[in-house]
């Protein structure tokens, strides 16, 4: 559903062009002339009046009530009939199709309110001679385009100044609004907008809405339309990485949020949207996790020791954690698809996996946050995994330099006995048998010299590394084979 825009918005009488109304008078030979209701351009209901012998306009009553047959000057038919103008259908309207015309007794001192009665009888009321009360009674034919007990809604409140007990939901409101439009009866319409703007809609409610704007007043629409037209076109950007970021922060139920923010990726329409918010977030991270490690891997000696190493434990703390959001944020990119850009940045790392290395070697660092080079070498493996099974088709570039820049901080881990830390050793030994199957992908030269400084994977025990063996023996497969020939030109 595409929301109306402020473009189409007309005066109030250009409004009454949505109901194909033409409104004529008619009277008696003895009568005199009205004067023309031109200034009606109302379309959706022609209107016919006729009246008796004329009589001199009486007084009205102190306080007339509606429907009131005993003091009621202008008695109005109205007859249903099918009409363009229609706000939508709502569920009641099918109540006035077909239907017998129903009676209304209305007064002449009332009716002014609608401006659209006030033009089409004015004449009529201001031109005639005294006569008896009795006498002086018009009588009218409108057909109705809409619910006739809408009409006969708005007719009422004409007669009050409260319109609250009428309107008691937005379907009430969308009833009575196009009705009060075409009667070009002002209280109702502000009463309607306003009870709109204050209280939630259904999405059928929300198209009637939007029907019903283009013929509503600048000032009128334009709180209904900020409701469901955003002003900045990169709102729905904002909003996801709002959400993202509002997720991360959480102290509580983190799991929870992140949850229920993956399900709107999941489900969001536009997929290049969740594309750039998911690229946009995870280079914002990275840069929080870069930098950390970077002040931990070049600590300022000037301050006290304690005070240094606190400082150290602090960015190694702020590096896991948005080293965590970084995972999500992977995992995230991996399952819509759109991680191709991910895993471009993060083969083009060489200071990053420095500074990890570093961090790895370092007898304190090991100690302050022992698992933080676990959580980064697992968004290395769900990326390597990504491309080793083909759900990122990565240039031969990128796969050669994430091996080249990886492969090292994963020996290091190895090395200083990281590898073998809790759930770590599952990690590391997943890693190289991803790592083998990307280089298995290269050509033959590449594959040799990334081959060679995966020896350190081996063990105590061949039967212990056979993706090891495996990678060798595909390799020394492929090159003990005879070049093939050449293609006959």
């Amino acid at each position: 559903m595409a929301p109306a825009t402020n473009t189409r918005k007309r005066h109030r009488n250009s409004a009454a062009a949505a109901s194909t109304t033409t409104a004529t008078v008619t009277a008696t030979a003895a009568a005199t002339g009205p004067a023309s209701p031109s200034a009606i351009r109302r379309v959706s209901s022609t209107s016919s009046f006729t009246s008796g012998t004329p009589a001199p306009a009486s007084s009205p009553s102190p306080s007339p009530s509606f429907n009131d047959s005993s003091t009621a000057d202008v008695i109005l038919s109205l007859n249903p009939q099918t009409s363009p103008l229609d706000a939508g259908e709502s569920s009641s309207n099918l109540d006035s199709k077909h239907s017998d015309p129903v009676q209304i007794h209305l007064h002449s001192s009332v009716l002014h309110r609608s401006q659209y009665f006030d033009a089409l009888l004015s004449g009529r009321w201001h031109n005639r001679e005294p006569s008896s009360p009795s006498a002086d009674v018009l009588r009218c034919n409108l057909p109705v385009s809409g619910p006739v007990h809408a009409y006969v809604t708005v007719l009422s409140l004409l007669y009050t100044d409260d319109f609250s007990l009428a309107i008691t939901s937005a379907s009430t409101a969308l009833d009575l609004l196009p009705i009060a439009l075409e009667l070009l009866f002002e209280d109702c319409v502000k009463s309607c907008v306003k009870f709109l703007e204050a209280v939630p809609w259904t999405e059928e409610e929300e198209s009637r809405v939007m029907n019903l704007t283009p013929f509503l007043k600048d000032e009128e629409s334009s709180e209904l339309l900020s409701r469901v037209s955003p002003e900045d076109k990169d709102s729905c950007e904002e909003m996801l990485f709002g959400l993202i970021q509002t997720a991360f922060n959480k102290q509580t139920n983190t799991a929870s949020s992140k949850a229920l923010v993956a399900k709107i990726l999941r489900e969001i329409s536009n997929r290049d949207v969740a594309r750039r918010v998911l690229e946009r977030a995870f280079t914002e991270w990275l840069k929080v996790v870069k930098e950390s490690l970077e002040e931990y891997s070049s600590p300022d000696f000037r301050e006290d020791h304690d005070e240094t190493e606190a400082m150290q434990r602090l960015n190694l703390h702020k590096a896991t954690t948005y080293g965590r959001h970084l995972l999500w944020l992977v995992e995230r990119m991996i399952e819509l698809r759109v991680a191709e850009a991910a895993a471009k940045e993060w083969s083009e790392q060489p200071n990053f996996t420095a500074d990890l290395q570093k961090a790895s070697m370092d007898d304190s660092g090991r100690y302050l946050v022992p698992g933080f080079p676990a959580v980064i070498m697992r968004c290395t493996l769900k990326l390597a995994q990504a491309i080793a099974a083909g759900n990122i088709l990565a240039a031969r570039q990128i796969r050669t330099k994430l091996v080249e820049d990886w492969l090292p901080v994963v020996i290091v881990c190895k090395d200083y006995g990281l590898a073998t830390l809790g759930s770590a050793k599952s990690l590391y030994s997943d890693l190289e048998e991803t790592f083998l199957s990307i280089i298995s992908t290269l050509p033959m030269s590449d594959a040799q010299l990334l081959l060679q400084k995966c020896l350190s994977f081996s063990t105590r025990s061949t039967d212990d590394c056979p993706h090891l063996v495996t990678a060798f023996n595909t390799w020394f497969r492929r090159a003990s084979q005879t070049a093939l020939p050449e293609n006959p030109q």
